[in-house]
């Protein structure tokens, strides 16, 4: 394992975005008096709607990435291929993240927003079909 050190410290990141979040997402409610759960009615205008979708998403990108990524550890994949998608797909994560909270047009569906939203989800296939060649040769 020691040689994904790289690696393990960008899952890690990964990890930490989304709990650090969690904690944005709760405790933005609650200054604003609102009980947790999902923001309604669903507006890009509104910055606690934009928090918790932008929570939201950091998970929902977290688990199909993390389980391959750790995959991949043990099936040997390249340290460095596997540094270099993990470490892609948290850029791609905190930039979506960064957009997503700053508002605007950027942050508005079919915009930047989805095309890093959609890149992450690339880099995770590609991740993926590597994992997979590594584990059948």
């Amino acid at each position: 394992m020691e040689t994904y050190w790289l690696s393990i410290l960008g899952v890690l990141a990964l990890c930490l975005m989304s709990v650090a979040l969690a904690v944005y997402s709760g405790s933005s409610k609650g200054f604003a008096g609102k009980l947790s759960g999902p923001v309604v009615p669903a507006d890009d205008d509104n910055p606690l709607y934009r928090i918790d979708r932008v929570h939201m998403n950091s998970v929902e990108a977290l688990a199909p990435f993390v389980v391959p990524a750790v995959l991949a550890m043990m099936a040997g994949v390249g340290p460095v291929t596997l540094a270099v998608l993990v470490w892609v797909h948290l850029t791609i994560r905190l930039v979506h993240m960064v957009i997503y909270l700053r508002g605007g047009e950027a942050a508005k569906g079919g915009n930047v927003r989805t095309i890093l939203y959609v890149s992450g989800a690339l880099v995770t296939l590609v991740l993926i079909v590597v994992t997979g060649w590594a584990t059948l040769r």
